[in-house]
């Protein structure tokens, strides 16, 4: 199997997104902020559903080969996370819940969507 370059799993990254974000759509909700920075963190989707503002990690593979997507943010990930959305949570001003979602996608034919509500 020939090895993939940092740009195409960059590629499948950002087409992962893409999926996700009309998932999300498709299911009522408001897609408020893409790629949003933190420092050195990035919170995929920030979305809102109902009075719940949902901060997205999105993950996806192409085959469940070596684990399943979800499996691959770990602690210290879900740890920068939180912290990015602390910021986010600042600098809105938001008050009212917050959840931490992830979205794990493996590229099948069609693409296998998997949504884990309150991950973490």
């Amino acid at each position: 199997m020939p090895k993939r370059s940092t740009s195409s799993f960059r590629q499948l990254g950002k087409k992962g997104e893409e999926l996700a974000a009309c998932y999300l759509q498709n299911r009522g909700y408001e897609i408020l902020c893409r790629n949003y920075q933190f420092e050195r963190t990035e919170i995929d989707i920030i979305a809102r559903s109902g009075s719940v503002l949902v901060f997205v990690e999105v993950k996806s593979r192409s085959s469940n080969a070596f684990g399943y997507p979800e499996t691959f943010v770990k602690a210290t990930k879900q740890a920068h996370i939180k912290r990015a959305a602390e910021n986010f949570i600042l600098q809105t001003n938001w008050h009212g819940e917050i959840r931490f979602d992830i979205i794990a996608i493996t590229w099948t034919l069609p693409p296998e969507i998997t949504h884990f509500e309150d991950a973490f």
